[in-house]
């Protein structure tokens, strides 16, 4: 069974940066699409950003400038680089990978809070 661990979350203040790491284990799958969304409370989980294992990157408009991803496919993880962060990026944040057999998979998410 597929498991995703997050880290990296945490307080920051607006303006700050924060990284977050997700490792993907739990046996013999090959990994397609590796990502990150995020659920603010009261509000839906939204995507932030996704890539293919070739690095093909689809980055939603709200981090587009602040936010990078990227991925290790040797170490089966993806990184979520956050930079200027904002009172409105305060939210659970969610690995999420898809594999090449088309399954989805959900870390438990780490909690991202900006504030000052």
């Amino acid at each position: 069974q597929v498991q995703l661990v997050e880290s990296g979350g945490g307080l920051v203040q607006p303006g700050g940066s924060l990284r977050l790491s997700c490792a993907a284990s739990g046996g013999t799958f090959n990994i397609n699409i590796m990502g990150w969304y995020r659920q603010a409370p009261g509000k839906e989980r939204e995507l932030v950003a996704l890539i293919t294992r070739e690095g093909t990157t689809n980055l939603a408009e709200s981090g587009r400038g602040r936010f990078t991803i990227s991925r290790d496919n040797a170490k089966r993880m993806v990184y979520l680089q956050m930079n200027n962060l904002k009172p409105e990026d305060t939210a659970l944040y969610y690995c999420y990978l898809q594999t090449r057999a088309l399954d989805g998979y959900w870390g438990q998410g780490t909690q991202v809070t900006v504030s000052s």
